[in-house]
């Protein structure tokens, strides 16, 4: 979109169709195969419960990730945003970020997804972790060469992929609903473990695998830049307008999602032990199309897991060139290239539970610095509140999730805390801690807080 195909300068808002458009933009940009794997197997195990199970999961993997978009356009950039808490902070915490969804995290995970579409077409004799691994050094070869020249291979790439895995969504998703509708509710199976407890809550932090929050935090200044060169040039004009974008992606979003958990939940009786939601898929697609649409959903999959590898690691790579001056673009996008590889050989299901403990680290600081993105100026008038609510924050969740991945049954401290139980232990003492310390900031420096 460029500024000559917008409403014209000084614009106060932009017309109904441009609005849409950037709202498809956002979508898309947070639309990845790696998200289409996390609410199928929230439906199998949800099962009865998937109701509350994919409304939690809709608060972190719909409504955080909007918040996100908005508080960083809101306060400029995701760094200027962090350097509230502290500018060292803020530098380290931005490149944990580009980190979690780059090569530690998103990138293997779209080898992974591909190579699990892909499994089921492979003879049964051959060797599934000699498969994996020359499907993986194949993969990152072919996405390290693209991200050096992506140019009009990837955008060829995105316009045919994109469209047909939305096809391909609709499909199995219209088949699924179809065959729930024409059976019996009281049909579906209990809940399995860990959504056998209180589904809402497991659902939410199952939210946090999707990592949109995280990507939210890098997107809202290119929506911003979006809106501003369709010629919306005031302030609050381009607030409204990222506020409308963020409206239309996450009610995609959340049709998505919605209806990727229908087909698990379809398959809830008979997928009970699954471990990854590309099983789910496959299966789906399997059962109501035949073999034809397991390899329709593997083709698919493997295109559009390998546009956004490639996406990935120009991004992070780009970062990071520009952190480490004295490394070339080429050697960052060769090293995440690299080190992905030997991650995704790993498996799908290992690097879901290693994304578990290190997104519950990271989610909290992210949630709690756009909660305070949101009610910025309240903060600002007390700066205390940053680096005080966000460390205590930070340091209570990286507890959590260490003791969830080493000793996950056992008893510590921690487990004195409020929500602790289901794993939100950091949420009050985060409520405690800023309005203590804006009460003590305001009492210490008046003059200050009055301004």
């Amino acid at each position: 979109m460029t500024a000559a195909s917008g409403a014209g300068a000084g614009s106060a808002s932009l017309a109904p169709r441009q609005s849409i458009s950037v709202g498809v933009t956002l979508f898309s940009m947070f639309f990845g195969a790696g998200n289409l794997i996390l609410p199928p197997l929230l439906g199998v195990r949800a099962g009865a419960a998937s109701v509350p199970a994919v409304l939690g999961f809709f608060v972190t993997g719909v409504g955080l990730p909007v918040l996100g978009i908005v508080a960083v356009a809101l306060s400029g950039t995701l760094r200027e945003l962090a350097a509230r808490v502290h500018p060292t902070f803020a530098r380290a915490f931005v490149a944990l970020v580009y980190l979690a969804i780059g090569p530690c995290l998103a990138i293997p995970r779209t080898a992974s997804t591909a190579f699990e579409m892909l499994a089921p077409l492979l003879p049964a004799e051959l060797p599934l972790a000699t498969a994996r691994l020359a499907f993986s050094v194949a993969f990152f070869a072919l996405a390290f060469a693209l991200a050096l020249h992506p140019g009009r291979l990837t955008r060829l790439l995105g316009r045919v992929t994109g469209p047909a895995l939305i096809l391909l969504i609709v499909a199995v998703v219209s088949a699924a609903v179809a065959s729930l509708a024409g059976g019996a509710a009281g049909a579906l199976p209990a809940p399995v473990a860990p959504y056998d407890g209180n589904a809402a809550v497991q659902g939410f932090l199952t939210g946090y695998q999707t990592m949109d929050l995280l990507a939210s935090l890098t997107f809202g200044l290119v929506i911003a830049t979006n809106v501003r060169a369709l010629g919306v040039s005031e302030p609050s004009g381009v607030m409204r307008e990222v506020c409308r974008a963020g409206v239309v992606a996450g009610a995609l979003m959340m049709a998505v999602y919605g209806g990727l958990c229908a087909v698990g939940v379809e398959l809830s009786g008979e997928l009970a032990d699954a471990t990854n939601g590309a099983v789910v898929i496959t299966a789906s697609a399997t059962a109501h199309f035949g073999v034809a649409g397991t390899v329709v959903v593997a083709a698919i999959f493997l295109l559009a897991c390998l546009n956004v590898c490639i996406g990935l690691i120009s991004c992070c790579g780009s970062y990071f060139a520009e952190e480490l001056p004295r490394v070339s673009y080429r050697g960052c996008a060769l090293a995440f290239a690299l080190f992905s590889c030997v991650v995704s050989n790993l498996g799908l299901d290992a690097i879901i539970a290693f994304s578990a403990a290190l997104l519950g680290a990271m989610y909290p600081v992210a949630i709690v610095l756009v909660a305070m993105g949101m009610l910025r100026r309240a903060c600002d008038a007390v700066p205390a509140v940053w680096p005080w609510t966000v460390g205590v924050t930070g340091t209570i969740g990286t507890l959590e999730a260490l003791v969830s991945a080493v000793a996950p049954h056992a008893w510590t401290p921690l487990d004195l805390l409020p929500l602790s139980d289901v794993g939100l232990g950091w949420v009050v003492p985060a409520v405690v801690t800023a309005l203590v310390s804006a009460a003590a900031s305001r009492a210490l420096r008046p003059s200050a807080a009055a301004r």
